[in-house]
């Protein structure tokens, strides 16, 4: 096997939960050696659920190719050892409370002093200073103070993401601010301090439907399943079932209602003539749409969406998505070990013709403790794996 993107590198991880972990894991799949610093209870998310064999999903989905190392942070020796890892490591993440870090001695300009060539990443829930530095953060309070449950759901009813979507924005960033500070210090030679909030991170992700209201004097409306800003957009009845579909452009409007609608005329309809004005007719505009499909069977317009090249897809609950044709097709599945045996998960979603991927086993707590600590007992000359920057 070629060798790995990151292979050679260590990150050491104060990680809890998901943010941090996101990140981490991404940086194992591409070789990077990454130890998971934890307390004799394990990170918490160990305890999310015991959906996996007895384990917990979060947990599986976060923690593979991780080594696990219990350090008690109280103690003399937890300490001595943390900061002797820190010292020979590439990077270090953490997502600990507002202020932990430094108080274990290896905030940025103190960890930097340890090890010139660190690149230290903060993951926190508003970022420094601020009058919400302190406050906790967890994922549906971010998507709130986001205005994320301002677009999603109904108006009458408003409804958070159904996954980790804050926490996994900040972990992107998180990932791709280590792979921007890994290049800029083999330029340098300098290490890197790099924070991400999480109320940022998922601002971003916010930001269409803030020009929207910014710009336009009122927010965008919560549509459901339907898109706030394009019609038609969304789920439709079918005789049997339901069929989603979308229409990006005044070709394919045209083309949906000569070939699926069979009504031709109406593409030029003063009303539904521009997606403008087929979203301030948006009422108008399905109950055309219903009185058609309503009488075809989803298959039957499947096919016509298909025939007419109209983007369209089925509502699939998670066995319809692990059973899904086009994973399968693409060989995108991967038996990972684990203290319960093997589990079923996906490959990394970049493929690159030059870059493998590593997909390594989910530790159990402290798996790996008495290993480590030996390699630190060893110079850094000899150490294995584990090694004093150049």
């Amino acid at each position: 096997m070629a060798k790995l993107p990151l292979e050679g590198l260590t990150v050491v991880s104060l990680e809890q939960a998901v943010a941090a972990p996101f990140a981490t894991r991404q940086l194992a799949d591409l070789g990077a050696r990454v130890i998971k610093v934890e307390r004799d209870t394990g990170d918490f998310a160990r305890g999310y659920d015991r959906k996996v064999h007895g384990m917990s999903s979060y947990f599986v989905w976060l923690n593979r190719g991780k080594e696990s190392i219990v350090l008690d942070l109280k103690s003399v020796e937890g300490m001595r050892a943390l900061k002797e890892l820190v010292s020979r490591a590439d990077v270090l993440v953490q997502n600990l409370a507002p202020g932990a870090v430094e108080r274990l001695g290896l905030g940025p300009d103190d960890a930097l002093a340890l090890n010139p060539k660190l690149v230290h990443v903060s993951i926190s829930g508003y970022g420094r200073g601020g009058s919400h530095e302190q406050k906790k953060a967890y994922d549906l309070l971010i998507q709130c103070e986001a205005g994320l449950l301002s677009v999603t759901g109904k108006p009458d009813a408003p409804a958070k993401v159904g996954v980790s979507i804050a926490d996994i924005a900040a972990g992107m960033y998180a990932y791709t601010g280590v792979l921007t500070s890994l290049l800029h210090r083999a330029t340098t030679g300098r290490g890197d301090v790099v924070e991400i909030s999480m109320l940022e991170a998922l601002g971003e992700w916010m930001s269409q439907p803030y020009f929207y209201a910014e710009y336009g004097g009122a927010p965008p409306v919560s549509s459901g399943a339907q898109h706030a800003s394009i019609a038609p957009y969304g789920p439709f009845a079918t005789a049997d079932g339901t069929v989603f579909f979308g229409i990006q452009n005044e070709r394919e409007w045209a083309a949906f209602c000569a070939e699926v609608l069979a009504q031709p005329g109406l593409s030029a309809d003063p009303r539904f003539s521009t997606n403008t004005l087929r979203v301030e007719n948006r009422p108008e505009l399905h109950a055309a749409i219903d009185a058609v499909l309503g009488g075809q069977a989803t298959d039957d317009a499947v096919a016509r969406l298909d025939a007419a090249n109209i983007a369209n897809a089925q509502l699939r609950d998670m066995h319809g998505f692990s059973a899904h044709p086009q994973l399968v097709d693409r060989n995108r599945w991967r038996d990972v070990e684990s203290p319960v045996g093997p589990v079923r998960s996906l490959i990394p979603p970049v493929t690159s013709r030059e870059a493998g991927f590593r997909m390594g086993p989910v530790p159990g707590i402290g798996e790996h403790t008495a290993q480590i600590l030996a390699e630190l007992e060893e110079s850094p000359e000899d150490a294995s794996g584990v090694r004093r920057p150049a």
